[in-house]
């Protein structure tokens, strides 16, 4: 009875240690593939999640050669087309302004603009850049040791034109002349169309930058090719392109414009 009674024990023994032997094995199968389901899951959502990723801002466009040039003729001008205006058709008595135009702005680019995409609203053709009534157009210069300068245009009621030219940071004439080279064709001609404008160069303007907020460096009287006169207006954005306007000089209404992108 002894001798079964060990045996017994002993066979109870092996089958406690294998039961336990394969529950550790089955413990151990279910933890690699609860890891493995684990890891796969986390992988799922890193293709449905993508990494957030830093970029750097995109570096500012760099302005054109023009662009550089007007904004470093307008930083140093503290007088404005309106007070030019003013102090120059107060150099000569009952003259009105025809031209005035702030040097080193785009001087050599002072051809009237075509038509843009939308069409103009009276469809009238683009004049071609015809010449200031004297003839002779504001000489073109960049700004001095003494900073920029308007250049102004001023006509008598006989079309006789004064040049006068005004300091753009202090606002002191610099000069102011008759000009020596105009004949009695010229001045016809000037008081003519000073005759046909009913509206101010200043409304104008003020046309023009409703139309685009800016600066305005220069204003001339021109011929439409036939068709009454223009006044032509520049204006200088916040970006640093120049839109050029041709206003109507009768009735304000803008007939045409465009923007140079350089």
């Amino acid at each position: 009875m002894n001798s079964a009674s060990s045996r017994s024990r002993t066979l109870q023994a092996v089958g406690a240690l294998s039961l336990a032997a394969a529950t550790a094995l089955l413990m151990t199968g279910c933890g690699q593939n609860s890891d493995s389901a684990s890891s796969a899951a986390t992988s799922e959502a890193a293709k449905v999640v993508p990494q957030k990723q830093t970029t750097s801002p995109s570096a500012t466009a760099q302005l054109t050669e023009d662009q550089q040039e007007r904004k470093k003729v307008l930083d140093a001008t503290k007088v404005t087309f309106d007070d030019a205006a003013t102090t120059a058709t107060g150099e000569v008595a009952g003259g009105k302004l025809v031209d005035l135009d702030l040097e080193g702005v785009d001087d050599d680019d002072n051809q009237s603009p075509s038509p843009t995409t939308t069409g103009s609203p009276t469809g009238s053709p683009s004049p071609t850049g015809s010449p200031s009534p004297t003839g002779t157009g504001s000489p073109s210069a960049s700004p001095g040791a003494d900073g920029p300068v308007w250049a102004a245009e001023v006509a008598e009621k006989d079309g006789t034109i004064h040049t006068v030219r005004i300091n753009a940071v202090d606002g002191k004439v610099i000069e102011a002349r008759v000009d020596a080279d105009q004949d009695a064709d010229d001045k016809k001609q000037t008081a003519d169309w000073l005759a046909q404008a009913t509206q101010t160069p200043q409304q104008a303007a003020k046309v023009a930058t409703e139309k685009k907020k800016g600066t305005v460096t220069s204003v001339s009287l021109e011929d439409n090719e036939g068709d009454g006169v223009i006044w032509q207006v520049e204006v200088v954005g916040s970006d640093w392109k120049k839109t050029t306007f041709d206003v109507d000089a009768k009735n304000d209404t803008i007939v045409r414009e465009e923007t140079d992108e350089d």
